[in-house]
């Protein structure tokens, strides 16, 4: 994983500019590696999640698989239009991620779930700021692509920083941190292949510490002074504790982690067999299609079967890297790298909250875990990286 992370931080094109002569790959050229990880990826999804869904009513199945037909179909629209057109609409970008982000506090079509205003309602329900990761990948390359490839300038950076905050501002009114901290490594991957100042980003990263930790200071006095929830909310709070002890009320706030292990370790070397998670089917393992579907994968198919998934996550992230590296132009660049990011974090996060390595946050697993929603989002972000495979001119 490091020497990935190496190879990502090194991508550069060798044209900062955006190329205006170019002869798209024709589509009997697409990239056959790339296209094998993904639909892998999703066919081991859907097998996880027919058996996820099959015991909880409030789960479809159908509603995942119109999903991937949905996402299908963007996927190959998005491969056609040419990515280029898109750079330089950064106040377009902004604007569609303000009004993605805001529409679910408008009075009619707003959804209250679980205690967030996270959902609308326009016939289906959709999740807005699922959408908008979209947005925000490509706000995050226009804003950068504007500098060439290198940000020394504080102001600038200052600016750019700004623009880039607007989406997570605009989540946390929900509030939506899971979502919030997805967009935030979208923009730092941004500011990092963008070529902004190490100083810089060291710097705000230095801010970002001294704020949390403040908050985690003066939540406590503000929650007595006020006599409610000011800062953080309790289920946070709960998150935070049984994070920092595992062991903590595991049979009320450490009730999903002390399940989540349970599950992951009765899997064993080779599994249950499919369709056999006990946990989840007899309704012990909570949120099992979405938050804690690695759960149900690990306990069906056991450590190899995780590893399999790792191995898949590996391919499909090292043909996107791939695509950056041969892209020729920055825009492009921080595009894929930008998605890269995404899918690193969410991964990372989603298995190190089962296993008790991370905070609980309800981070989706990319391509496995349950949401029409979430897997369309998943197919627009391998359609933006297919286009720029297939429009590089390289």
């Amino acid at each position: 994983m490091a020497q990935m992370m190496n190879e990502i931080s090194s991508v550069r094109p060798q044209d900062p500019t955006v190329a205006k002569t170019f002869k798209p790959r024709r589509f009997k050229y697409l990239n056959p590696p790339f296209i094998f990880f993904m639909l892998v990826l999703v066919a081991y999804g859907l097998i996880v999640q027919f058996s996820a869904t099959a015991s909880d009513p409030d789960y479809s199945f159908s509603r995942q698989l119109m999903g991937v037909g949905v996402g299908v179909i963007l996927f190959v629209l998005i491969t056609r239009l040419d990515y280029h057109v898109l750079s330089g609409y950064t106040t377009v970008f902004l604007i569609i991620n303000v009004v993605l982000l805001l529409s679910p506090h408008i009075p009619g079509i707003g959804v209250e779930v679980n205690g967030g205003q996270s959902w609308i309602n326009v016939g289906i329900q959709l999740q807005p700021g699922e959408f908008a990761k979209v947005t925000v990948v490509l706000l995050a390359a226009s804003v950068m692509a504007r500098y060439g490839g290198r940000l020394n300038d504080l102001r600038e950076f200052i600016k750019a920083l700004l623009i880039l905050a607007v989406p997570f501002i605009c989540v946390m009114t929900q509030p939506d941190l899971g979502t919030g901290l997805v967009y935030l490594m979208i923009a730092g991957f941004a500011l990092i292949i963008g070529g902004a100042n190490w100083r810089f980003i060291v710097g705000t990263i230095g801010v970002l510490v001294v704020l949390v930790a403040a908050i985690l200071l003066i939540d406590p006095v503000l929650d007595q002074l006020f006599g409610h929830d000011v800062l953080l909310k309790d289920y946070q709070k709960s998150r935070l504790t049984v994070f920092l002890d595992p062991t903590h009320d595991t049979s009320g706030d450490g009730y999903n982690l002390q399940q989540a292990k349970i599950a992951i370790g009765s899997g064993g070397l080779l599994g249950k067999g499919f369709m056999q998670a006990t946990q989840s089917s007899l309704g012990f393992l909570p949120e099992a299609p979405t938050d804690f579907v690695f759960c149900v994968l690990a306990e069906e198919f056991g450590f190899i079967g995780a590893l399999v998934l790792l191995a898949f996550y590996i391919g499909l992230i090292v043909c996107s890297v791939n695509v950056a590296r041969s892209s020729g132009d920055l825009f492009g660049t921080i595009i894929v790298i930008c998605v890269v990011g995404m899918w690193l974090f969410q991964i990372l996060e989603n298995i190190g909250m089962t296993c008790g390595l991370m905070p609980i946050t309800g981070i989706p697993l990319p391509f496995i875990s349950y949401g029409s929603s979430f897997m369309i989002v998943n197919f627009m972000m391998l359609g933006l990286i297919n286009s720029v495979w297939v429009h590089n001119g390289r």
